[in-house]
């Protein structure tokens, strides 16, 4: 698949044209990815980076792809550590279906953050996350953070903090 063609039904490919990205949740973008909150997050403060292209894999990255989705990565550790502070942050990705990704076929990075003994009975027993802020205020809190560390583009799509 080219970078010009979008796989039906697929929720990044719907994301990946730039629009309102504050609807969207979209941080930042690079030519090759973009940083936006989950929308269903595991933990406050969520994010992922997902390249453009529909693409599934890292070795099927361009070189250009591959910088764009860890400088990506680098600018939304910047910003969680000054918004949130956390303790440590989880960096993955989940290749195939099997592996347990949600969206399988178009590669993407979860950020979350994480604080010694954050685990509480929520996840545990009930499937169930409870997120004491809107992610609406926290792209807002996280825009200034990145405006305030001089961190380039942070909140493209003429949003402004």
């Amino acid at each position: 698949m080219t970078g010009a063609e979008r796989e039906r039904g697929c929720l990044f490919c719907t994301l990946r044209p730039a629009g309102d990205d504050r609807a969207l949740l979209v941080l930042a973008r690079r030519g090759g990815a973009y940083l936006m909150l989950n929308a269903f997050p595991y933990n406050a403060g969520h994010l992922m980076v997902a390249v453009k292209r529909h693409v599934g894999t890292l070795a099927a990255l361009t070189a250009v792809e591959r910088r764009d989705l860890w400088d990506l990565a680098a600018l939304g550790e910047s910003l969680l550590a000054e918004v949130y502070h956390p303790s440590g942050l989880n960096v993955g990705a989940n290749l195939g279906r099997a592996a347990g990704a949600g969206v399988s076929g178009h590669l993407h990075l979860h950020l979350v953050p994480r604080w010694s003994g954050d685990t509480n009975f929520m996840p545990v027993l009930g499937d169930v996350n409870v997120i004491p802020q809107s992610l609406r205020q926290l792209r807002k809190e996280l825009l200034a953070a990145g405006k305030k560390l001089g961190l380039p583009a942070a909140g493209t799509g003429g949003d402004v903090a």
